[in-house]
């Protein structure tokens, strides 16, 4: 490639395919989503076929403190990469598309410039992040949290999965080594930029017949999990009004939590996607109900108020005897993506004759975690009739490839910059 002069450059849609359903394969739930966890045997299988493929596509391939995959390109020059990829991991019965699309964007962007012997003068990164959902151990975006520094070996202690598994030991089990996790760390300046390619996972690009999606925003998220105590008594024997039935209180407060969004508005959502009640029993009144809340906005101030209504729905509990405790599991601001990208993605829309729409993100990605060390950039693609985290999650294969072909030449347009 000369430099200064920007060939287009495209994808192959049967090697996207071939990958999507090979990743879809690594599944512990088959026939009715993808289920794959981190550091489980699903996990094990995808990761061996990911390191598999950067090696066939000419990249430096390692697995770092916290099992992040890493494919390194080398670039002419000693510049900070520009890094590309997504997560590894599923939700419970999820979909094949769901940041598996990210990861073989960078698979793809890869095989195109070594079989084009494209010579950048950045490097080029390649990763696949682990635990970014969340689906096993509650705190999500782990990978990407390791890599920015947010997280240490008290955390890994504290997170556990439903069978008691601690990540740490999870870890351990896994090959690796817990100790290690500042392995994972890349100082702020150590990337040039990220970009990440992801599914919509909402109806609008359809809808609106865009190609495209050019991420504006990404909404603010902030996990906690709730502990209201009561006490257990018998079914049968203890009447209404003396009761401290915990899952009576909880639901209240559900309710509140509920209202509290929808009075908040602009776009604010609150979710209670968890619930467990203690002993869990039919003839005893439950003593404890734990539950998880997941608030999402765009504006940082509206999450702080849901976080102090709820804080004080707790503490008024205690004048009718109960305990209530919350606790913020991950709390991530609203994140902007980088104009300059921003830019380029759309240039490189126009010249590959697609349509595009600039879009806030509803859901969180690595791209917020990220934007800690580098700037970021994000790509959409469509969903069929908006559907993810299930089952019927769907990318048409050329709606997919058109979003890669947009992800490699807004690298070769970077590269120059």
């Amino acid at each position: 490639m000369k430099s200064g002069v920007y060939d287009l450059l495209f994808s192959k849609l049967e090697r996207i395919k071939k990958d999507i359903e090979k990743m879809a394969s690594f599944t512990s739930t088959p026939g009715q989503g993808i289920t794959r966890f981190s550091y489980t045997r699903e996990h094990e299988k995808a990761r061996d076929y990911i390191m598999s493929e950067m090696e066939k596509a000419g990249l430096e391939v390692k697995e770092d403190g916290v099992g992040n995959i890493v494919g390194r390109r080398k670039g002419k020059s000693e510049l900070p990469p520009i890094l590309v990829g997504s997560h590894i991991d599923s939700v419970k019965n999820g979909g094949a598309f769901d940041g598996a699309a990210g990861i073989v964007a960078g698979l793809e962007l890869s095989r195109v410039l070594k079989e084009n012997r494209v010579e950048l003068e950045t490097p080029i990164e390649i990763v696949a992040l682990v635990e970014e959902e969340g689906g096993r151990f509650g705190g999500g975006l782990f990978g990407s949290r390791a890599v920015a520094g947010l997280v240490n070996e008290e955390d890994l202690k504290s997170l556990t999965d439903d069978g008691g598994v601690s990540l740490y030991d999870a870890m351990k089990g896994f090959g690796l080594n817990p100790e290690n996790i500042k392995d994972a760390v890349r100082p702020k300046g150590s990337f040039k930029c990220f970009l990440e390619l992801h599914i919509e996972q909402g109806p609008v690009l359809e809808r609106e017949n865009k190609n495209i999606g050019v991420v504006d925003a990404i909404v603010g998220i902030a996990e906690y999990v709730v502990r209201i105590k009561g006490r257990a008594d018998h079914a049968g024997t203890t009447p209404m009004n003396v009761r401290l039935d915990a899952l009576v209180k909880a639901s209240e407060m559900i309710l509140e939590i509920n209202r509290w969004a929808l009075r908040e508005g602009e776009g604010t959502v609150a979710t209670v996607g968890k619930i467990k009640v203690l002993p869990g029993a039919a003839n005893i009144v439950p003593r404890e109900v734990q539950f998880s809340v997941d608030v999402r906005s765009k504006d940082k101030g509206i999450m702080v108020r849901m976080e102090e209504k709820m804080k004080d729905f707790l503490e008024g509990l205690r004048k009718d005897g109960f305990i209530g405790e919350i606790d913020n599991v991950i709390f991530v601001d609203p994140v902007f993506m980088d104009e300059k990208i921003k830019n380029v993605i759309k240039d490189t829309a126009k010249s590959l004759n697609l349509s595009y729409k600039t879009m806030v993100s509803g859901a969180g990605h690595d791209a917020m975690i990220l934007s800690n060390i580098c700037p970021v950039g994000m790509i959409f693609v469509p969903s069929k009739d908006g559907r993810s985290h299930c089952p019927d999650e769907f990318t048409d294969f050329e709606w997919l490839k058109k979003g890669i072909d947009v992800m490699i030449n807004t690298v070769l347009k970077l590269d120059k910059i």
